[in-house]
Formats: structure tokens, C-alpha cells, sequence
């Protein structure tokens, strides 16, 4: 089924990026995950019409070479770092001073670049999917890749390859540019560089997420942090569970 949000794009760094903007309010942009996309990470499961009815303006763009965005084949045009630069732009094409971040695994490595880069601009963070790891990294990069340049799921030969080939072919992604951006987007945070953020955060993982890593290890590291447990939860199912909407929603009700 379509989505029901009016797609729109913008230039960033020379790329389509696809995005949508819906309702009033206090403005949130969303940041999804590797091959994922704002239809599957937050239409799908929930998260559009769950932030509409709390009152906010929600905007969510497809990462480049995901979902609607273009596509590139060069591995320098990929990176968290790279992609937070297309959110920051987001944010000032459409004039906004500065707007609450929610990102999901990838998402959330990007949404911390652009809150280390742009402290400005980003008024909280939420962290889904993503704890300990962001600092450690997730591992699997190049067997994640590998997957991806197979030539059929039937020549994947890991339980982890496999998964994730699985997930890229049932969001039909193009394998070419998420082999790419997997080989650039695991840029590591340091404690010391992720201990200066400013703006409030949450943490949100899964309790049997196996990819997040600790979401209290995180927490430690940066101040005033706070931590949303999604109870029996992996990295895939934890995205739309009801906890993790709660959590989120009292988090953005008590953030200054």
C-alpha cells in the first residue's frame, strides 16, 4: 500500500533526497535504518500516526541511496557522518531553528553526528536501536556486504549475511549502493566525543537485541542521559512495540 505522506525532495551535497514534512507542532525529523526507509522504519510500523496525534510536525527522509533517495556508487559519498550532512541540510532548507532527532540503527549513528556537529540544531536525540554499539560498532560490516554483491540469497552462506540480504531484497533496496554505504556508514564515536553531547537523550534497545549493544553502557557515558528498555525485543521487532512509543512520547513531554 502507498504511503499516505506526499513525498517531496530536496538537494544535498548534489543528491535527490527524498522526504516527507506532515503536521504542526514542535518538529521531529526521523532518521531510519540500513536498507530500510521512512515507508518501512516509521510509516509501517506506527510511528507517523503515533507522533501526528501527540501534536507534532513530522518529517522523515530517505537516507541517500535508500528508498526514494538517489542512488551513488561511490563509496567516499557514503558514511554516518556523510548522511547526518543531508539531515543538517533537511533541517535548513526547510527553515527550521532546530528540531527533536529520532533515529533508528543507522539512524542513530547518523542523528549522533548531526547532534555532535550541529548541537544547535538538534533540540533531543533519541538513540533506538543503538547502545553500546555505537562506540564499539556493530561488527559484520564486511560480511554484510559480501551478502549484498551475492548473487543470490542461495549463495549466502552466514546466518547473519543472510539476514540481512533477506531484509534488503523485501525492501527491494538496491544491493550495489547498500553494499557501498555498509562498507562506509559503522563510523565509530569515541566515549570521549559521544561524552560532549549536548543536547537531552534517550536510549531505546531491545532486550534481546543482539546488534544494539548496552543501552545503560551508553547511558553511562553521556550526562543526563536516560534509557527506554523494550521488553523481549530483538533489532528487527523492537521498531514499532508499543514500549518504545511510551518511552519515546514521555521522553519529548519532559525534554526542556
Amino acid at each position: 500500500m502507498a504511503s499516505p505522506y506526499q513525498t517531496k525532495t530536496f538537494t544535498s551535497d548534489g543528491l535527490s533526497i527524498a522526504y516527507f514534512d506532515e503536521g504542526e507542532g514542535d518538529p521531529i525529523l526521523l532518521i531510519h535504518g540500513f536498507a530500510s526507509s521512512t515507508e518501512m522504519n516509521w510509516v509501517t510500523p506506527g510511528w507517523v500516526d503515533t507522533l501526528l496525534k501527540d501534536g507534532r510536525r513530522v518529517i522523515a527522509l530517505d537516507n541517500r541511496g535508500h528508498g526514494e533517495s538517489e542512488k551513488t556508487y561511490e563509496k567516499e559519498a557514503y558514511g554516518a557522518h556523510v548522511m547526518a550532512g543531508d539531515a543538517a541540510r533537511l533541517i535548513d532548507h526547510l527553515g527550521l531553528e532546530r528540531a527533536d532527532v529520532m533515529g533508528y540503527s543507522m539512524g542513530a549513528r547518523i542523528s549522533a553526528f548531526l547532534s555532535l556537529s550541529h548541537p544547535e540544531r538538534v533540540r533531543s536525540v533519541t538513540f533506538g536501536g543503538l547502545g553500546y554499539g555505537m562506540i564499539r560498532g556493530v561488527g559484520g560490516q564486511e560480511e554484510i556486504a559480501s551478502a549484498l554483491e551475492a548473487p543470490t540469497l542461495d549463495d549466502v552462506q552466514t546466518s547473519l549475511g543472510r539476514r540481512f540480504r533477506l531484509f534488503a531484497q523485501q525492501t527491494k533496496s538496491d544491493l550495489k549502493a547498500l553494499a557501498l554505504c555498509m562498507r562506509a556508514s559503522n563510523n565509530k564515536i569515541t566515549e570521549e566525543a559521544i561524552a560532549e553531547l549536548q543536547p537531552p537523550a534517550l536510549i531505546a534497545v531491545g532486550t534481546t537485541d543482539d546488534i544494539a549493544g548496552s543501552a545503560d553502557e551508553l547511558a553511562a557515558i553521556i550526562p543526563g542521559a536516560k534509557v527506554c528498555i523494550i521488553p523481549g525485543r530483538d533489532h528487527m521487532l523492537a521498531v514499532g512495540d508499543k514500549a518504545y512509543k511510551a518511552g519515546v512520547l514521555a521522553f519529548l513531554a519532559e525534554r526542556p
